[in-house]
């Protein structure tokens, strides 16, 4: 039994709505690959662009403080050892990544071993993350909200640490498997990893810059490459507060069979499809 096909299992509008966005993509896709492999110096001035608008937007959305042309001279002057601010870590640590899954991702395969590795890199300068870079949490890191009062309320529940390696597992192994027999459209099976992961949340930290790497692989290897030219992070920048209600809205009902995430599938084609 696929405990995952519940969850994909749409009303009619939203499957409605879903396909018709897959279909727009789906589209730009293949206009965008003819037009792609005659890359000139446009594109390759059009990828710097949206390589410095995805780190930054995808770093500020976790609470970052850095502009993109701060952003542009930074990488246009890397010293490593004079990176002393925890903004300019996650910063050199998201632009490295970002690159390797730029020039690997045809090698780089969706598994555990793979997800650690980038999740060690990612956190690689950052000072505060030593001990839990590279591998999975062992405390637990719902998000909480804080009230006046002194309460606080559980807003996003994630997977505790004990069962964070089984569950990646399954994720891992359903997405692949799903992916190799071409039985949904990849689209789909991306924007339920994204989900799951974002859901399990499985590091101590570095999970939504994480997501949002692992969704520039996704693409990629599922032949989206105007992906390359185009920061999908910015545009969730843009709608971060729909981003997070669209994630709390399914999350809220986590481990019940009223668990939704229509509108968090909606968000995912919705926002960068334009």
């Amino acid at each position: 039994m696929d405990k995952y096909i519940d969850k994909l299992n749409f009303d009619f509008p939203t499957n409605q709505q879903i396909l018709k966005s897959i279909s727009i993509i789906d589209t730009f896709k293949g206009k965008w690959n003819i037009v792609e492999n005659r890359e000139n110096n446009f594109l390759k001035e059009l990828r710097k662009i949206a390589t410095i608008e995805s780190i930054g937007s995808s770093t500020r959305i976790e609470g970052a403080q850095i502009t993109n042309e701060e952003i542009k001279i930074l990488l246009d002057n890397i010293k490593v050892t004079e990176l002393k601010t925890r903004d300019q870590q996650e910063v050199i640590g998201y632009y490295e990544v970002l690159e390797i899954i730029y020039e690997n991702y045809e090698s780089i395969n969706i598994t555990k071993n793979y997800i650690l590795q980038l999740h060690q890199n990612l956190l690689k300068y950052s000072d505060k993350d030593d001990r839990h870079r590279g591998s999975y949490k062992n405390l637990s890191n719902k998000v909480v909200a804080n009230y006046p009062d002194g309460n606080q309320r559980i807003i996003f529940e994630t997977t505790e640490p004990h069962l964070v390696e089984n569950e990646m597992n399954e994720l891992i192994d359903w997405t692949n498997k799903n992916l190799k027999t071409n039985s949904l459209h990849p689209l789909i099976i991306t924007g339920f990893f994204i989900y799951e992961f974002l859901s399990i949340h499985p590091f101590q930290d570095g999970n939504g810059r994480l997501s949002r790497l692992l969704t520039n692989l996704f693409l990629l290897k599922n032949d989206y490459l105007f992906i390359l030219y185009v920061s999908f992070e910015k545009l969730i920048e843009q709608k971060k507060k729909i981003y997070y209600e669209v994630l709390i809205d399914g999350q809220k009902d986590r481990y019940s069979p009223n668990e939704n995430i229509n509108k968090w599938m909606l968000f995912f084609y919705n926002h960068w499809k334009n």
